[in-house]
């Protein structure tokens, strides 16, 4: 009789260690699909869809410090096409330049004042020249804000008879701003300053 009690309370340890076993089993499956069905519906939660042209394109959205880098160059090269972008046309002229001076601050009305006053953009129309810039790359210190820049470009000015390339270098900071139509961005370039402006080639057509 002791011998079957003994079987029976060895039988009821052996019961009571198993359902244990699997209740923690379960608990621990549960917790790992609820944790996965959050990561599945935060990522699906993350991608949209963009309608261009007749066709879906698939878009993942991301936070804004992960991009700082990407949109900071891209803001900053955006500014220095539209600023030195130039045709002997002054509403072309007048349209680039207003572009550009949404995305900086005062220091960019200054140098386009100063080449105002010189007869810069007089002798760009009267010349019928067309000038051009191609950004060759652009450094950002996104470490410690505002972010600090450079900016290597080549400015490519074509006249009646020849072609001169110059070689540009600019140096400014970047700080963030509002997004808008006008600056899609939100940065605004302050304390914008050119370093390098020579002729390295002239080239006869």
């Amino acid at each position: 009789m002791f011998q079957q009690m003994k079987n029976i309370d060895s039988a009821f340890k052996y019961v009571r260690s198993f359902s244990i076993v699997v209740v923690v089993c379960c608990t621990l499956i549960s917790c790992y699909a609820v944790y996965k069905s959050f990561s599945l519906v935060s990522s699906i939660q993350a991608k949209i869809y963009i309608l261009a042209n007749g066709k879906a394109l698939e878009a993942t959205a991301a936070e804004r410090k992960d991009n700082i880098p990407v949109e900071a160059r891209d803001h900053i090269k955006t500014f220095h096409q539209y600023f030195f972008t130039l045709d002997p046309d002054d509403k072309v002229i007048q349209g680039n330049v207003t572009k550009a001076l949404y995305l900086a601050d005062g220091s960019a009305k200054k140098q386009y004042d100063n080449l105002r006053e010189s007869g810069y953009y007089m002798n760009i129309i009267s010349a019928n020249i067309s000038q051009t810039i191609v950004v060759d790359s652009i450094s950002v210190d996104v470490n410690q804000s505002p972010y600090y820049f450079k900016c290597y470009a080549s400015e490519i000015l074509i006249r009646a008879t020849s072609t001169v390339t110059r070689n540009l270098v600019t140096e400014g900071y970047l700080r963030n701003v509002s997004r808008s139509d006008n600056n899609p961005h939100g940065f605004l370039i302050e304390r914008w300053a050119t370093l390098v402006n020579k002729d390295i080639k002239v080239q006869n057509r």
